[in-house]
């Protein structure tokens, strides 16, 4: 499987399943975007591991890869629309957007304030919708076929009490997703979800500190682990390359069983 020649935009990448997911396409032989929003240096850091691989994988046969950062707000269409132009500027194009940029706020559902109900849906849902709406436009001016992987979560289709406002968002991705799969065929585009459970990256610092609540958790996964980033990455580069030519419109469930098995902690 290669992505050699093809240029990639993952947002959110300056840490955990975003990271992951970018260090696995430049493995495959992309160029890419790396987007944070507040995190420079984990975005740095990003881009020096993926100079890494490119350096000491093109002696290996493995290409030698480019990557460039961007700072920019997913919740601001603007930002996000300046976010693909400058993307195309760097590179010339775009072949591969993958929406994973999310946060969570954690409230009991009547105690959720408007602007913690927009902060939510404004990176999680809108600032995808818009992402992928700029770049289809890119494809249909460009006449070229591309692949969106939108990065949910096993909560488009679990409850998470106290989270109300991120299970909306990630309900709203699904259905973007098959709508779109729907829309954009016709055009060669494809759009797909992987939707992770529980894996072990920085937003989930406060479960890994509370032994307790993690064994309970551990408890309901078949597989008996948290999966690890690139659990999440494996099957983004799959899904990004020509090999998943004939897959839209699907959810990707990568939780080790969890959502078979779940009950509430």
């Amino acid at each position: 499987m290669t992505l050699e020649g093809k240029v990639a935009l993952v947002t959110g990448s300056s840490q955990g399943i975003g990271q992951a997911i970018v260090l696995r396409l430049a493995q495959a032989g992309a160029n890419v975007v790396i987007n944070y929003r507040s995190h420079p240096a984990g975005a740095e850091a990003t881009l020096a591991k993926i100079q890494a691989i490119g350096g000491s994988c093109y002696m290996a046969q493995c290409p030698k890869v480019q990557g460039h950062t961007i700072q920019a707000d997913l919740g601001s269409v603007e930002a996000v629309r300046q976010l693909i132009a400058e993307s195309i500027d760097h590179f010339g194009k775009l072949d591969i957007l993958v929406n994973n940029a999310g946060i969570e706020k954690h409230a009991p559902f009547w105690e959720v304030t408007e602007a913690d109900y927009d902060a939510v849906l404004n990176v999680n849902l809108k600032g995808g919708f818009f992402a992928t709406q700029t770049f289809v436009q890119h494809l249909i001016q460009t006449q070229r076929s591309g692949k969106i992987i939108n990065i949910s979560s096993v909560h488009e289709d679990l409850p998470f009490p106290n989270f109300a406002a991120y299970c909306v968002s990630k309900g709203g991705m699904k259905m973007l997703t098959r709508n779109l799969a729907v829309e954009l065929g016709s055009l060669g585009i494809t759009i797909n979800n992987v939707a992770p459970g529980a894996i072990e990256t920085p937003i989930n610092t406060q479960l890994l500190n509370h032994p307790e609540k993690l064994q309970a958790l551990l408890n309901n996964i078949p597989l008996g682990r948290l999966g690890q980033p690139q659990d999440v990455a494996s099957i983004v580069a799959f899904l990004a390359s020509s090999e998943a030519d004939y897959i839209t419109g699907s959810t990707f469930f990568v939780d080790g069983g969890l959502l078979w098995n779940y009950q509430e902690q």
